[in-house]
Order: C-alpha cells, then structure tokens, then sequence
C-alpha cells in the first residue's frame, strides 16, 4: 500500500541520517604548546642561534619555528624594516620605496618593494619562493590518492594540447617525458638557473616576464632525453600547475583549497597568477610558518592528518628518496626527490629551499620540523644560516 511504502521510505531516510562512528567530524587540528626545557633538552645551542639573528649575523632572519611532532617547542619573530632596508634598491629583481619609476612597477614579482615580499601586504603570509615545489609535489601526491592522476608516470604531452611545439623533435621529447621527470627535475631541458640570483641571466627570470610562462618552458632548447641529466629548472614545476588543472579541473590554488588544505585546515594562504592566470607554483605561494610547518608534520605521519590517509601510502618513502643520487657532480651524496632537497647527512634529512633563505626541514628520526623565513636578497654580507639551524635540531635529539 502507499502508507506502508510511505513508511518503508522514513525508515530508510532515518537509517541514512542515524549518526555512526564512521561518520564524525574529524577533532580540530591545534598545535600544542611546549618548550625546549620541557621536552628535556638544553637551550645552550637554541641562545646561541638566536643570539647571531639578534646581531644580524644571518642578514634578515624574519622568523625561526621549531616542532616536534605536535608541539610548537620554539617560535620567534624578528622585526625587519623593510621599507628602510629596500629604500632606494633598484636592479633586475624590481625596485623598493622610492625607487619606482610608476605604480605599475609595484607588482607581485617585484622582489625589492616591501608590498608583496617577502609578507604578502605585510599581513602574516610569508613568501615560500622555491619551497611552492615541495607543497605542490605534496599536492600532485594528493590528486594521485584521489584518483585524478594514474601515477607519476603518466606522459606529460597528453597535456600540451594546447600549446604549439617548435617541432616534431621536440613532440617527441614530450611523449618520452613524464609527471616523474617533472618532479624530479629530470626534464633535460637547456635551463639557466641553479646556483644564480635572479639578478642574473636565468631562465627563470625570462620565464617570470614572459606572457606564456608554460609556452616558454616549452620551447627552450633540449639537452638531453627525459630522466638522463639533473638540471635545476622551475619551469618544470610551472608544468605542474598545468598537470594539476588539466586532471582536477580546477587551478592548483583552487584545488588544493577544497582538498589538501582544507583537510589540514590551512585557511589562509595566498598564491600568485601567472599572466595567463595559472597559479605559480615554483614559487609563488605564501603560508604562515604554523601552516607550512604543517607539511613537515604530514611527512612524519606518512601522508596521514587525523587518521585520515592524505597521500598514497608509498609516496612519503618515494618523493623523499633520492631518485637523483649526486646533483653536484662532485661525487657527494647530495640528492633530489620529489622536488625536495635530500642531504648528506648521517641523519636522513629532507628539506625544502627557497630564495631569500627560506628553509623547511624535516628530520624523520628525531620527529622534527623546523621554518626559516627570511628574505637575504639585498646583497647584504650574511652568513647562511641552514648548516647552523639544521645543527640545532640535530642536537635537539641528544
């Protein structure tokens, strides 16, 4: 009868609604407050650091964080007048206070004016430069958890339809290369750019005033076979924003928005455009030290967040291994992931770099994150400060 399948249809409703286990909120993520003295260990190494920041030894350190696990065991914020320290500056990498010929010059890739670097309108948001890469192979891993792309060997040309090659020479070279070899920086394009300011002659510099960022990588002369020859090129990251919204539908920044940060609850962060409006991803992204912090936590938990599998159960182990075994060519042990830099230390340490002297490190054994901000781009004499703070945090453990 009609009341009994009237009935039959409540109940069914009522038995899809009833709460279960399964289907509770996820707890808010919050990190917990502790210190060196309370996690036991000595702050002898943490003054000394601290000290040579104060006295400027380190150029303009903006912020040191330190975690271990979940707990927030040293935080600080250096003040830096970068309206008085960019006053004046003028060259390739923009023009800082007074130094503008107009207000069209006041943009987002003007490194020397206080606007947009290194905070973003001088809020909380910190440019991240090249450690962008290390956050977006972290999303290219996510879209593989969720189905968009097959793996990282996927071709890359399937995605280049859109763009007019030189050549059937260079056809060829995109058929041979893959989502792998973009990663791994593997591209084995002619690319001018490791070891150089961007107030030099790079590609990347070119790239960044091109109209086309990703026709541009393109097109640039090719050395060798995909996957032959390490070579240091962020517009094989900028391939991985369009990677990204060719399989989600959706921009990088979008995406990751719905998906990976809104899981890790990253509410705020800000990501430049390309001028074809394609998200930046060799470095364009801009995240809070606690945020970013937050990816060196989701690598110690093997690409888990509250239980919840983010990345493929594989892909911590992969994108931190050292598929490129000597970038130097000097025989050391230096490496390249997943576009993440991996040391020659005795302790596996996996970093991610970005200019002006961004730093993130993440010591697996010791369960340790640490975040350097800064912006060291003002030809300011300064000692570098990674082999110092990484020797805090290896000391942190003993």
């Amino acid at each position: 009868t009609i009341l009994t399948i009237f009935f039959g249809i409540l109940v069914l409703i009522s038995c899809q609604q009833a709460p279960t286990n399964d289907q509770k909120e996820p707890e808010s993520f919050n990190w917990k407050e502790s210190s060196f003295e309370k996690e036991g260990y000595s702050k002898k190494a943490l003054d000394s650091l601290c000290s040579n920041i104060e006295s400027g030894r380190y150029g303009y350190i903006d912020e040191i964080l330190i975690v271990k696990n979940d707990k927030i065991i040293f935080k600080n914020k250096y003040s830096n007048d970068y309206p008085i320290i960019s006053k004046g500056k003028k060259g390739k990498m923009g023009c800082g206070i007074d130094a503008c010929p107009d207000s069209s010059a006041i943009n987002i890739y003007n490194y020397y004016h206080p606007t947009y670097h290194p905070y973003y309108l001088q809020r909380e948001l910190h440019t991240l430069q090249s450690i962008t890469k290390s956050v977006t192979s972290t999303i290219v891993g996510y879209a593989i958890q969720e189905g968009k792309i097959k793996n990282v060997n996927e071709n890359l040309f399937q995605y280049l339809e859109d763009y007019k090659l030189k050549n059937d020479s260079f056809i060829q070279h995109y058929k041979k290369a893959t989502i792998f070899d973009l990663l791994t920086m593997q591209l084995g394009l002619n690319w001018k750019e490791f070891g150089m300011s961007l107030e030099m002659d790079t590609n990347v510099s070119e790239m960044e005033q091109s109209k086309d960022w990703i026709d541009y990588t393109l097109n640039q002369k090719i050395d060798s076979p995909p996957r032959e020859i390490w070579n240091y090129n962020s517009g094989a990251s900028m391939l991985l924003s369009l990677v990204i919204q060719k399989t989600t539908k959706l921009p990088i920044d979008g995406y990751a928005k719905q998906t990976l940060f809104s899981k890790m609850e990253i509410d705020h962060f800000y990501w430049k455009k390309t001028p074809t409006e394609l998200p930046d991803t060799e470095g364009g992204l801009y995240l809070n030290a606690e945020d970013l912090a937050k990816f060196g936590l989701l690598y110690l938990q093997n690409g888990k967040w509250n239980n919840e599998q983010l990345l493929p159960e594989n892909w911590v182990t992969e994108a931190t291994k050292k598929h490129v075994l000597d970038i130097y060519g000097d025989g050391g042990k230096e490496g390249y992931g997943y576009q993440w830099w991996l040391t020659a230390d005795e302790t596996p340490l996996v970093v991610g770099l970005g200019y002006g002297n961004q730093i993130l490190v993440i010591l697996p054994d010791q369960k340790i994150v640490g975040v350097v901000y800064a912006w060291n781009v003002f030809d300011n004499e300064a000692k570098y400060i990674f082999r110092d703070f990484v020797d805090l945090l290896l000391s942190i453990d003993q």
